[in-house]
């Protein structure tokens, strides 16, 4: 019997368009790279591969790691999908070709030691499979709809890869055991910067009787703070290649961007709000011109800084072939650069919307606030990270923020049923017209006039409060579930397993990968002999 969720005809046929254009992007890198002569000779069957791998991995990026620059504003309804994939694909491929870097670590991170493999050969099958490795993995968490660090995907990869080329003590534990702290680090400072921002515009402005005058007021500075955030994290990570300061020279102009764009948006935001109702959604409308740009910039300065990850083992593969010997850094060939950036925009086109859903809508509800919040997580914790040497993940920053807004969210629902409920059980017995008349002004007023209210109930009634059993019970029967659990379960399973199942497939990888160039280059060899004999 046909369910519900079986592909019909035309999602059938959309997945095959999909999957035929990826194929043809792939199609075109080998025609581009049959062209090209690494060591001034003949055409490098090694390259052709590489150059096939890194753009699959990047197709994956594309379709796993942006999404979670753009979820949260198409979960909002500051964009919709179409309009992010275009905002998205753009402003990546501009950070990876304008902001990209001219040279890369030939070892990401550092994990392994680069000098104790003096063999070229084994190098570069080590990065083809850290590379294939870390495409797999992604695509396996995409089909799942599970959003997991690219980094740590090409991490895991490098790790296993290169324990498998020069055994255990080739890898540098203490760095892994940072990488592995900012599995916990990333999503807990972007959830917790997400929640106290929220909490701050619910404090400020949405709790507020003149929730427009409150919008006017604060919305212009927290507007402004967020042009400071994006400009110091941009300055200093998505165009460290144009130009390069320290945070307090990036802080510095940051600021004074801030301070400009806070007097032309208080302008703005006082003509626009003139006649906006006083809602909340009208302070939400407040929010989308910033939470568009914030998507933008967050995908330029994501693509001047992740497409590395699927560029720089192509680039070390191709230094490799052109040097014959393993360096530390390797420069990245502008073909390389296209390569990423093409393939990322393709991949989120073609494969994005799937996790931009997840990110966007599946995890929990998310208006324009909150996603703002999310955004603002998102470069506050970078700027942190990049000065306490963390090395975080955007992916799971972003995806923290979404958990944390959420879980803010459910704990102030619950928080106030059982301040409903301790005010009803205060009030039994009290004549129910006068219970009602309290409730209702209860409801209507502000935050600190609930506080002012509860105090004066709490100094005359002392049996207002709720037992630890009776707060046990209410807080199981009101339990909202406004975070999917099952989502963040799934998630945190990916998380988790990343590192390790990109290495075991990178170390399986290179083992094949090994012995197929052996033979390679033993069947060179033998046709070489051949040659000598018949010219004697």
């Amino acid at each position: 019997m046909e369910t519900d969720s079986a592909p019909t005809p035309a999602s059938e046929k959309r997945d095959f368009a999909r999957i035929g254009t990826a194929l043809l992007f792939l199609i075109g890198i080998i025609l581009f790279a049959s062209s090209l002569r690494p060591d001034g000779t003949g055409v490098s069957i090694e390259l052709i591969i590489a150059a096939v791998i890194g753009g699959y991995m990047a197709m994956n990026i594309g379709a796993n790691d942006v999404a979670n620059n753009v979820g949260p504003a198409v979960g909002s309804r500051a964009l919709t999908l179409v309009g992010a994939i275009i905002i998205a694909g753009i402003f990546e491929a501009a950070g990876a070709l304008i902001a990209g870097g001219d040279v890369v670590s030939t070892v990401k991170k550092g994990i392994i030691n680069p000098a104790l493999i003096d063999n070229a050969r084994v190098f570069i099958a080590l990065m083809m499979a850290a590379l294939f490795a870390g495409a797999l993995w992604l695509n396996l968490a995409t089909a799942f709809g599970a959003p997991v660090s690219t980094t740590h995907a090409i991490v895991g990869g490098v790790l296993g890869a290169g324990i498998a080329a020069g055994g255990v003590g080739i890898a540098n534990w203490s760095q892994m055991g940072m990488i592995a702290a900012s599995w916990i680090i990333s999503p807990v400072i972007g959830g917790a910067i997400a929640a106290g921002f929220l909490f701050w515009i619910k404090r400020s402005i949405t709790y507020r009787t003149d929730m427009i005058g409150a919008g006017r007021r604060m919305v212009p500075i927290m507007v402004s703070l967020m042009v400071f955030a994006f400009s110091t994290y941009l300055i200093m990570k998505g165009l460290k290649k144009i130009i390069k300061l320290d945070i307090l020279q990036a802080a510095g102009i940051g600021l004074a961007l801030a301070i400009v764009s806070y007097f032309i948006i208080k302008i703005l935001i006082a003509k626009h709000s003139a006649s906006f109702a006083n809602r909340k959604n009208s302070i939400n409308k407040l929010f989308t011109i910033p939470l568009i740009f914030a998507a933008a910039l967050l995908s330029f300065a994501h693509g001047a800084n992740d497409v590395a990850n699927a560029v720089g083992p192509l680039a070390a593969i191709a230094e490799a072939l052109s040097s014959d010997g393993v360096a530390s850094k390797a420069p990245i060939p502008f073909w390389v650069m296209g390569i990423g950036a093409l393939g990322i925009s393709i991949g989120l086109a073609l494969f994005g919307p799937k996790l931009i859903k997840t990110v966007g809508t599946e995890i929990t509800e998310l208006d324009q606030m909150r996603a703002f919040c999310i955004a603002m997580a998102a470069a506050i914790t970078v700027i942190i990270a990049s000065q306490l040497g963390l090395p975080v993940s955007s992916t799971h920053i972003a995806v923290g923020g979404v958990f944390g807004v959420g879980f803010l969210r459910e704990y102030i629902k619950q928080n106030y049923a059982q301040t409903i409920h301790a005010i009803k059980k205060c009030h039994q017995g009290k004549d129910q017209a006068e219970v009602q008349a309290f409730m209702t002004e209860f409801e209507a007023s502000t935050f600190e006039e609930k506080r002012v209210q509860l105090a004066e109930l709490k100094k005359n009634n002392t049996n207002i409060g709720l037992s630890k059993d009776e707060r046990k019970r209410l807080k199981k029967e009101l339990r909202q579930e406004l975070v999917k659990r099952s989502a963040l379960l799934k998630i945190a399973a990916a998380w988790i397993i990343t590192v390790p199942a990109s290495g075991i497939m990178a170390a399986i990888l290179f083992f094949v990968i090994k012995g197929i160039m052996a033979n390679d280059s033993n069947a060179d060899l033998e046709t070489s002999e051949a040659r000598i004999e018949a010219t004697k």
